[in-house]
């Protein structure tokens, strides 16, 4: 990762993954669209209401690993002193909380014609609405002070202490009896959803990991754009006291 401590050559690799993600993008979420609104079968039990799942699925799975990014970049702050990691976990974090967002919003939605109600303290959705606080507690942090830079330490420590939940995400479901439905992609014995059902799921996936790499070039750009300002503008006051 060291050999990615540049700026500038990063952003060289960055601009060139741009246009292709932005390619994939578009192809992969137009076609899991598609499948999944016009092509793929109705479920026996569910109906219509299933194809709820080709966004609330990809959602979730987003929301989960963006935060695992922000985690694993904030270990790289706080051991390596990784001059990107910062930027990257700080240009990751409202892109997974709007996915975390968009994971219980669908899901609630779903939840209402299914359970009978838009809520409640089941293991996962509770175990999702706190990752969503700690999106959200993680950009306060970051943010909290004047000074740019002092809300880095904090704001990783609590993307460490926040990764302890990610595993009860997964396992909330073989963990507690909840109402949520057991694990039926990722499993030991291979997925139980149809292929019919389960080609468009994963067109979503891909599509939306592609949109998350196109948004986070594009917030790179920006962050290290604010960051050179900042210099900048300092050392234009520097200039100015040394003159004064």
């Amino acid at each position: 990762m060291h050999r990615f401590a540049n700026p500038a050559r990063f952003m060289r690799i960055a601009n060139a993954v741009l246009p292709f993600a932005t390619a994939a993008f578009v192809i992969l979420t137009g076609l899991g669209l598609y499948y999944g609104l016009f092509d793929s079968p109705p479920d026996y039990q569910q109906g219509e209401t299933v194809r709820i799942m080709y966004i609330h699925v990809p959602a979730a799975y987003l929301g989960v690993m963006i935060y695992g990014v922000i985690a694993t970049s904030s270990a790289s702050l706080l051991i390596w002193k990784h001059p990107l990691a910062e930027l990257i976990a700080r240009a990751s974090a409202p892109v997974g909380f709007a996915f975390t967002f968009l994971c219980l919003a669908t899901g609630s939605l779903w939840g209402k014609p299914m359970w009978g109600t838009w809520w409640v303290w089941d293991a996962r959705l509770t175990s999702m609405l706190i990752l969503l606080f700690l999106y959200a507690g993680y950009m306060a942090l970051s943010n909290a002070f004047d000074e740019p830079g002092r809300g880095n330490k904090p704001a990783a420590i609590l993307a460490l202490v926040g990764v302890v939940n990610l595993p009860i995400i997964k396992f909330s479901v073989d963990w507690w009896n909840t109402l949520h439905q057991p694990a039926s992609i990722i499993r030991l014995d291979g997925p139980t959803i149809d292929s019919a059902m389960l080609t468009p799921l994963f067109l979503m996936l891909g599509g939306w990991t592609c949109f998350y790499l196109m948004i986070l070039v594009i917030r790179l750009r920006s962050e290290m754009a604010a960051a050179k300002l900042r210099i900048a503008m300092m050392q234009g006051a520097r200039k100015e006291e040394a003159v004064a």
